[in-house]
């Protein structure tokens, strides 16, 4: 038994959660292999800078490679185009660098690998690659800082494959405020940022809420005049108090736009419990730090004597139903955060072989088989096809 093992099922007998161990059925594999399967936010490129691997082959760490993925049934990872937000990136030309160096590991992964790999483009090439049984690398760009300021560098970054960005990301830029920044330098958008919003919708780039303020939304909400969506958010309403997430009136203002809210998966987004872990662990550090008595690794020889409690399959499952109660079954997704959220990922969902434990789940809650097809994918693929169609007038 491995430590993360005992650590994973100490917390869910803390929490009063017994531990399961998921065995997906032959429908639920079926499912995820037969039907296209998208998750809209994978942090694969940006793990790769940190720590270059081969995804095309089986790797020993990181949530993602080819053949996990193979397994889990996922056709269109979208590999999240990942920029800092911090000081030194935003308006100096380090955002564009960055952007551009991310997406060029991208297209060298489908070169290297093309009996395996092909960059997707639009929803016409999801089809076309499924079809060739090859795995789609879809792009986002989270945190719009590399655009600079110039609409040049938004036709740029279309034009290299990226198909939507996030706004900002955890510091408001030249775009927009963000949820996770007090500083609310906009009061929602910039001027640059609602300028961006109509550009974004001439030219089919999707616009990705996850991330904004609360006001950004609302605004981004009055503008566009396409389905936008939250490419890897989860729900207020088990998280209270974490504008990160999404509360119900932001839900039912989505399902007017008649967008998709991706729902992430680390632990954090989808319980209270873990995500107070952080907050608690953080102001002893904090006290640590004050105290002079902080160990070279804080956090994890915190971690060993305060273990994790890591969220379930099962609450995932929540926020999914939660969404579909409120405004329907066409306005949810998957935008799981895999490589992005380190290890805090649920019991059940520990990696990219495992979202056939999803779809079991769904089975078992009781959704059709056609309606799991629009979760895994054809809800994301209609908001896509949308923004292109509308894109086309101009």
């Amino acid at each position: 038994m491995t430590l993360r093992y005992s650590l994973c099922a100490l917390a869910l007998m803390i929490s009063g959660v017994h531990a399961k161990d998921y065995q997906a059925s032959e429908l639920a594999h079926r499912l995820a292999q037969q039907n296209i399967l998208i998750d809209t936010h994978i942090d694969v490129p940006y793990r790769l800078k940190e720590q270059w691997d081969d995804v095309s082959k089986a790797t020993k760490s990181g949530d993602f490679d080819y053949p996990r993925a193979v397994k889990g049934g996922l056709n269109a990872p979208f590999m999240s185009i990942y920029i800092p937000a911090n000081l030194e990136f935003e308006g100096k030309g380090k955002s564009y660098q960055l952007a551009n160096q991310l997406i060029d590991g991208m297209e060298a992964l489908a070169f290297r690998a093309p009996d395996k790999f092909a960059i997707a483009y639009s929803t016409k090439d999801i089809y076309v690659h499924f079809k060739q049984k090859k795995m789609s690398i879809a792009m986002g760009m989270e945190n719009g800082s590399p655009i600079e300021g110039e609409l040049k560098n938004l036709k740029h970054f279309f034009d290299r494959g990226v198909r939507y960005i996030t706004l900002a990301h955890s510091q408001s830029n030249h775009i927009s405020d963000s949820s996770y920044d007090i500083r609310r330098k906009w009061k929602g958008l910039s001027p640059f940022g609602k300028n961006l919003v109509t550009e974004m919708n001439k030219i089919g780039m999707l616009i990705d809420v996850s991330h904004i303020s609360d006001a950004a939304f609302y605004q981004t909400m009055e503008i566009s005049k396409v389905p936008v969506i939250a490419s890897h958010s989860s729900l207020r309403k088990y998280t209270p108090g974490f504008e990160r997430n999404m509360d119900d009136k932001m839900l039912k203002a989505l399902k007017k736009n008649g967008g998709v809210i991706q729902i992430n998966f680390g632990s954090s987004f989808v319980t209270a419990s873990s995500r107070s872990w952080y907050d608690v662990r953080n102001k002893a550090q904090k006290a640590a730090q004050q105290s002079g008595n902080t160990p070279t690794d804080f956090a994890a020889a915190y971690r060993a004597k305060n273990p994790f409690p890591f969220a379930t399959l099962e609450q995932v499952l929540d926020h999914i139903d939660h969404v579909v109660k409120l405004i329907g079954i066409d306005h949810v997704g998957i935008g799981s955060d895999y490589d992005g959220v380190g290890d805090s990922l649920p019991i059940g969902l520990k990696d990219v072989s495992t979202y056939p434990n999803l779809v079991q789940g769904l089975l078992d809650r009781n959704y059709t088989q056609g309606q799991i097809k629009k979760i895994l994918g054809g809800n994301t693929l209609r908001v896509w096809r949308q923004a292109e169609e509308y894109a086309r007038q101009f």
